[in-house]
């Protein structure tokens, strides 16, 4: 088992979603939030003395949805909205918008290989291709032909997906905003994910003299990953 070393009372919790607090589904509705994960969260979340938060690629209001009343502070889209406590407004990042033609071209290309899709976002969007592999090829011809730099975005392999983000946006950033609010400012962040998109927080907790982990790098699955929340909500695991 993990141990992180040292006590709750110094330690702040900052969690991916997909694929690491759930299993990754066939598309992003699918998703299913196990039996007893809500109220591991909450309890980590008093023994945390409320540092704790989800950094996640999807949108606030998903988060709500999925763990409504469940993290005190949420980074969506990678960190272009975030919400540093409960009941706040969000900040949202002035961002440049997505061409209409280039959803239009990603639609296409959906459209003609049914099970594939286009997830939008408020600045960037996700081309899913889970449940159509046959779409990946697609989806990289067309992107490659995009000038995405001079548009302000980037694009990133995610899992069975290619997002386009915008430049200057990461959960590396959207982890250090965070921290030098409360209730996690002084704390030492702890950061779990499973994909690319995650490595940029996990080498930003690290940096701040906390520690970062991956699946499967360092859990093989996010159901063992959740199985060691719930030891860690339990008391067990903790450094002192």
């Amino acid at each position: 088992m993990i141990q992180v070393p040292f006590s709750p009372s110094r330690a702040a919790l900052l969690l991916d979603f997909d694929g690491t607090l759930v299993d990754i589904a066939p598309s992003p509705e699918d998703v299913r939030v196990p039996e007893g994960l809500a109220d591991d969260l909450l309890r980590l979340r008093d023994m945390l003395g409320g540092a704790l938060a989800i950094v996640t690629g999807r949108p606030i209001a998903q988060i709500d949805h999925f763990l409504p009343g469940v993290p005190y502070a949420v980074a969506g889209e990678h960190g272009v909205s975030v919400r540093l406590s409960p009941g706040e407004d969000v900040r949202n990042r002035t961002l440049p918008m997505v061409p209409e033609d280039w959803i239009t071209l990603g639609e296409d290309v959906a459209t003609r290989h049914p099970g594939a899709s286009v997830e939008h976002k408020k600045a960037g969007m996700v081309l899913h291709y889970r449940r159509a592999p046959e779409a990946e090829s697609a989806f990289r011809e067309l992107t490659s032909a995009w000038p995405v730099e001079s548009q302000g975005f980037h694009l990133q392999d995610a899992q069975m997906a290619i997002e386009l983000r915008p430049l200057g946006i990461d959960k590396g950033k959207a982890l250090l905003e965070l921290m030098a609010e409360p209730p996690f400012e002084g704390r030492l962040p702890l950061f779990a994910g499973d994909d690319v998109t995650d490595r940029d927080g996990v080498r930003a907790a690290r940096q701040m003299g906390g520690e970062g982990w991956l699946i499967p790098d360092d859990f093989p699955d996010a159901a063992t990953f959740r199985r060691w929340l719930h030891d860690l909500s339990e008391g067990r695991g903790w450094g002192a």
